[in-house]
């Protein structure tokens, strides 16, 4: 079956969900799954041991913690790579932050952390 080709549009597809911390999958390629998620106030301590994981802010401003005492500040329109391996939080300071992932099919959004904010089965949007 071949696949339709044609654009997608970001913020509609963040119109289509409300629920916080739960990536919704909007295309794949090359094995990689892209998928956006939206953000509030503190997620939990985690790494990914295999993967890379890259966070772009289409609203809002993320803030990325690091077990060596920093803070990454990712404003609208940047972007973050968090190499595997390097355990990191990502939260907000309150605001709603709209957030795109680009990553390994495998990858769980909680990495290593098994939590109340697991989500193992994810859903096409």
């Amino acid at each position: 079956m071949e696949k339709k080709i044609e654009a997608i549009n970001i913020m509609q597809k963040f119109s289509l969900f409300e629920k916080q911390w739960t990536p919704h999958i909007i295309g794949e390629l090359n094995g990689q799954y892209v998928k956006l998620c939206k953000l509030k106030d503190d997620f939990v301590w985690h790494s990914h041991e295999n993967e890379d994981e890259l966070f772009m802010v289409f609203k809002g401003t993320l803030l990325m913690d690091f077990r060596d005492g920093r803070t990454v500040e990712v404003k609208e329109g940047e972007i973050l790579i968090v190499p595997k391996g390097v355990e990191h939080r990502p939260h907000t300071n309150g605001e709603l932050v709209f957030n795109l992932l680009f990553e390994p099919k495998e990858t769980l959004h909680t990495g290593n952390v098994e939590s109340e904010k697991t989500v193992k089965q994810l859903d096409w949007i």
